[in-house]
């Protein structure tokens, strides 16, 4: 079967549909995967053939992370919030058409359109237009539901879910409609998850479903619609492995930090303030670099910095990880059975927060407002005793890297057999 992918976003949102890709080109299927521009190398390293989709990925990032600052300090100002929106999406929408014409020429003659959250509503009209099935990679419960944040009641949660998707979709509606309107499709009715949903579309919740309790029992009247899988990864080893693995040999087990693709605002900053934290507790910091750069910050003795790592190999030999809350690296501080501490800048990773508090395996703080007191104490509180011990239990609940994608390629291939035969 030929399937195409359109994955845009992050490396951590598109490795999951790298990582299934891989897995139906090993089953023998023709996959072609879409991805921005600056990850194209990453998705042919894995082996599959690519193509540039959308802008590249900083100029995203960077209007993403103005957005959320923004909402967090204004969210009451419901205009304001959506005029922000709409120029945080902008670096994308002006790509909308070239990236629907290149996506359409793709899917052409296609089995199935598998694609991730970024960018879905396109996607699914191409689908249409195709005449093909489409299903969805969710690497967290994005979906309007009652169980993403415990504290509060469940109908509330649903209602700004639902609000949220209106938002989104008032954010790209004019492009949406010039897209639908070049296809000639009939003007869209609703937001894209709500009519998503009502095709039938497969949905997978590529997370693990521990992370949410109740949510399956939720979804359950959607029939297999929205499986769980667990998170999807390659755990690619990196050039730095066996020098991080020496490092951390040649002491006492270090605290991870790591801030994924967003870059932090003061790299000086956020490394003399690791360093002074670490040095009251008595620790040792290892610092994964990703997107941020720290060629230009103080050396500490008892910090390591490095550009990439290999999670899945580093962090169980830590004492414990702080990071972004990035659904890949939550996952893998979770299967690893070390506790966690999610400094949070956007709206999935304050909920994947949420998350490591409801499961008692760490804590969450907004990133801008942490500074070494809060560093300290917040770090005091998941290296006591009960953490390790949460942190072990939950570990043994999770599913294997290995298991999730060949599970994820299962649904792939039935679902598009199924829409085939019928």
């Amino acid at each position: 079967m030929k399937f195409v992918l359109a994955f845009y976003g992050t490396r951590g949102d598109v490795e999951p549909g790298v990582a299934v890709g891989r897995e139906l080109m090993r089953r023998g299927h023709d996959v072609c995967i879409a991805v921005p521009p600056d990850l194209v190398g990453f998705a042919e390293a894995a082996g599959l053939a690519a193509v540039a989709y959308g802008p590249d990925i900083k100029a995203w990032l960077e209007a993403t992370r103005n957005f959320w600052g923004y909402f967090f300090r204004n969210f009451w100002r419901i205009q304001d919030v959506i005029k922000t929106l709409r120029e945080a999406r902008e670096p994308g929408t002006q790509c909308w058409g070239e990236m629907s014409t290149m996506l359409t020429s793709l899917a052409d003659g296609a089995d199935l359109l598998l694609t991730g959250m970024s960018y879905q509503e396109l996607a699914a009209n191409i689908a249409e237009y195709r005449g093909i099935p489409l299903a969805t990679l969710l690497w967290f419960p994005i979906r309007a539901n009652g169980h993403i944040v415990p504290t509060l009641p469940a109908p509330l949660i649903r209602s700004a879910m639902t609000v949220y998707e209106w938002l989104v979709s008032r954010g790209v509606k004019k492009v949406e409609t010039a897209q639908r309107r070049e296809l000639g499709l009939p003007k869209a009715t609703g937001p894209a998850p709500r009519r998503i949903a009502e095709r039938g579309s497969l949905e997978i919740q590529a997370y693990d479903e521990v992370c949410f309790p109740g949510l399956a029992a939720e979804w359950a009247k959607f029939d297999g619609q929205r499986p769980f899988v667990g998170t999807l990864t390659l755990e690619s080893p990196t050039d730095a492995d066996d020098e991080v693995a020496s490092w951390i040999a040649a002491g006492t087990p270090p605290i991870c930090f790591g801030f994924g693709s967003i870059p932090v605002e003061s790299p000086a900053d956020t490394i003399a303030m690791i360093a002074a934290a670490c040095a009251q507790l008595g620790e040792r910091a290892l610092v994964c670099a990703a997107a941020t750069d720290f060629s230009n910050v103080p050396h500490f003795d008892h910090v390591k910095v490095v550009g990439t790592m290999n999670y899945a190999a580093a962090f169980p030999a830590c004492r414990a990880v702080v990071h972004h809350g990035g659904a890949g690296t939550t996952a893998a501080g979770l299967r690893a059975g070390v506790p966690t501490l999610i400094l949070w800048m956007a709206d999935v990773q304050l909920i994947w927060g949420v998350a490591v508090k409801r499961l008692k395996v760490g804590t969450a703080r907004r990133f801008s407002t942490t500074n070494q007191k809060s560093l300290v104490a917040d770090l005091r509180t998941i290296l006591a005793p009960q953490y390790r011990a949460r942190a072990r239990e939950i570990a043994a609940r999770m599913a294997k890297p290995a298991e999730s994608v060949a599970t994820a390629a299962d649904h792939v291939e039935k679902f598009a057999r199924l829409q085939r035969a019928g």
